[in-house]
């Protein structure tokens, strides 16, 4: 949220992807309570809703649960805020929450150490968040801003105050003067080196000029929001920070913030990845059709990482401010930004790690893939990408090479989608002993849509809609949520991209919705065709009867990309028949939306839609020890 406020934006929504170790593993009835309590307390106090996310379990996650966090905000072009210090005389004001012992060693240190598989062999102490502060400090903030008395400002995030004073004067035009001294401390026995690594939350770094002091702390004041000058602006060119009239840093601020040295670690393509390669999943067996069919759909659908994830999502408010025009748990959550226009924004989060395991470089670009398609499943446009990179040691020769590979395959995804990178991270050192968790680059996709009223939902709308499939279905098993399911199996190769094929269903899509031709629009990624005819159908609470082409195993569990399930009415259907054409997008009907409570699969099997719903919303909350909503 900090990011955000100080480019001058104000915090509208937040979205979360977290990952954790197997559903039923001794500690994530412990984690996974604690960091969704944590995501939603905070969230709910500031009064922003969560508007979606994912939820993922696997083994490699054990001992290192990822919280990948993301945040919109919304600003005036005009309004943009930098992070620099200017004017020789002006003053550096840290204002917000006081400077304590926690969160000394946090990001700083987390990111250079790795934990023993029997413990943790030096944990980070963990910061204190305070919601109510933060809401303060963003009301504060936003209120300096219009007041026209901010020239330059810096979030307090990693590495505290020292990252924060760097990164402000060597964006500047001069050096910087601090004394540490004049940090306010709730723990007078902090060294000068733990005052400047503490990462307490809830702080923020800005350039003031003399003459609108005044002004500032009047403001701050107003909010009951703790300011206090702690140095200022110099003609030099270093950062000077003392501590007890010594000097204790003397150091030219870009070499630290900007022209660090720059590692090039060995880089190593795994010796075992031909073998896994090679182990296809081609040579599993496949169901005969009818009962087995049947009992490996619901083991799909109702599997950890494809159930309803209600439980975690049903603790956030997702409709506080009064603006959330999408809010699904499996999908995409969309926000009106602009009451009179309609104006909206989507947002998305995607990471396959299955994929990327199999090979980084496809598999990065297979996580974009989806996070686009999911954004254009809404009826908004994808235009920008944030990422959060998460891998296991870059120490390792193995895992930087996948770090590599991942990295190359984001920046020829978004070439070739027209996606800019706007920002984001990368986490290293997730790993335990030796496990080092599957490489994990998470892509958070905005879209914008001139009006939230043309959105798509997913769920099924009307009894009698035709349910037809855009894109071309392939055998794309290896990897797929199918194979890791039913046998416990992850080899061969990932799906091929197409990005040309995904700009035409996006466009098609967001067509549709702009013309109101469809009724429901779901994009088919993780668990294929299976899952989204039972999301769309539990969530829009009718069933549906489809007779699938050619075999029907590959047509329900195939991962293919650039491919989405849609409902329409038949009446319409020649329009989305000419849209499709023009953009040469192969469109499938497959089946109908019924008014009887099954999903019907040809002549092979068909399934209670209460039952299934019944299992596929108790997986979470029975292994949580709680009652299903």
């Amino acid at each position: 949220m900090r990011d955000i406020l100080a480019m001058g934006a104000r915090p509208v929504a937040s979205m979360d992807s977290l990952r954790f170790g197997r559903l039923d593993a001794p500690d994530t009835a412990r984690v996974l309570p604690g960091i969704v309590a944590g995501v939603g307390g905070y969230g709910n106090c500031l009064g922003l809703p969560n508007i979606g996310g994912e939820v993922v379990f696997h083994d490699c996650y054990y001992g290192n649960p990822l919280v990948n966090a993301l945040s919109v905000g919304v600003l005036r072009h005009e309004d943009l805020h930098l992070a620099f210090a200017r004017g020789t005389g002006n003053k550096v004001i840290l204002y917000g929450a006081t400077t304590g012992g926690d969160g000394i060693g946090g990001a700083s240190v987390l990111a250079s150490e790795t934990f023993d598989a029997d413990g943790p062999a030096k944990r980070p102490s963990v910061q204190v968040g305070d919601p109510f502060m933060e809401k303060l400090l963003i009301e504060c903030t936003l209120e300096l801003f219009q007041a026209g008395i901010v020239n330059g400002i810096q979030d307090l995030g990693a590495a505290g105050i020292s990252c924060a004073t760097s990164e402000l004067a060597a964006s500047g035009d001069g050096g910087m003067h601090i004394d540490l001294d004049l940090v306010p401390l709730r723990d007078n026995t902090l060294t000068p080196e733990e005052i400047l690594m503490s990462e307490s939350q809830e702080r923020m770094a800005c350039v003031v000029e003399p003459e609108n002091l005044g002004r500032f702390f009047e403001i701050c004041a107003k909010w009951d929001v703790l300011a206090t000058v702690i140095g200022e602006v110099t003609e030099g060119s270093h950062l000077v920070i003392d501590w007890h009239g010594e000097t204790v840093v003397d150091v030219d601020p870009r070499t630290v913030a900007h022209e660090g040295p720059v590692y090039e670690r060995p880089m190593e393509r795994p010796a075992w990845l031909d073998a896994l390669n090679a182990d296809s999943s081609a040579k599993l067996p496949r169901p005969a059709g009818g009962a087995e069919l049947e009992a490996q759909f619901r083991q799909v659908v109702t599997s950890p990482n494809q159930c309803d994830k209600s439980w975690v999502t049903d603790q956030y408010d997702r409709y506080v401010r009064g603006n959330t025009a999408l809010a699904q748990p499996q999908d995409s959550g969309m926000l009106r930004v602009d009451e009179e226009s309609g104006l909206g924004v989507a947002l998305s989060t995607d990471a396959n790690s299955r994929f990327t395991m199999l090979d980084p470089f496809v598999g990065a670009e297979l996580s974009l893939a989806e996070a686009y398609r999911n954004v254009a499943a809404t009826g908004a446009e994808p235009v920008a990408i944030t990422d959060c990179l998460n891998f296991g040691s870059p120490e390792d020769p193995e895992v930087m090479w996948q770090f590599s590979q991942a990295v190359d395959g984001l920046i020829a995804g978004c070439q070739a989608l027209g996606t800019p990178v706007t920002g984001g991270n990368v986490s290293f050192y997730n790993r335990t002993g030796d496990v080092n968790i599957m490489p994990t680059p998470l892509v958070g996709m905005l879209g914008v849509i001139d009006n939230v009223a043309d959105r798509l939902k997913a769920g099924f709308a009307a009894a009698g809609d035709l349910v037809a499939v855009l894109g071309e279905t392939k055998p794309d098993l290896d990897g797929s949520a199918w194979a890791e399911v039913v046998h416990g199996h992850l080899g061969g190769r990932p799906p091929q991209p197409d990005f040309p094929a995904e700009q035409a269903l996006a466009q098609v899509l967001i067509r549709c919705a702009k013309d109101h031709l469809l009724s429901s629009a779901h994009d088919l990624s993780d668990g294929g065709l299976a899952v989204a005819l039972a999301e769309s159908a539990i969530l829009g609470g009718l069933g549906v009867r489809v007779t699938l082409e050619g075999d029907d195993f590959t047509a329900l569990f195939s991962e293919t990309p650039a491919r989405a399930l849609v409902s329409l009415p038949a009446a319409k259907l020649g329009l989305l028949e000419s849209l499709a054409r023009a953009h040469g997008v192969p469109l499938a009907v497959i089946g109908k939306v019924s008014p009887d409570p099954e999903i019907a699969v040809g002549g092979q099997f068909s399934v209670g839609l209460a039952e299934l719903e019944a299992q596929w919303r108790a997986v979470i909350p029975n292994a949580m020890g709680a009652e299903p909503q």
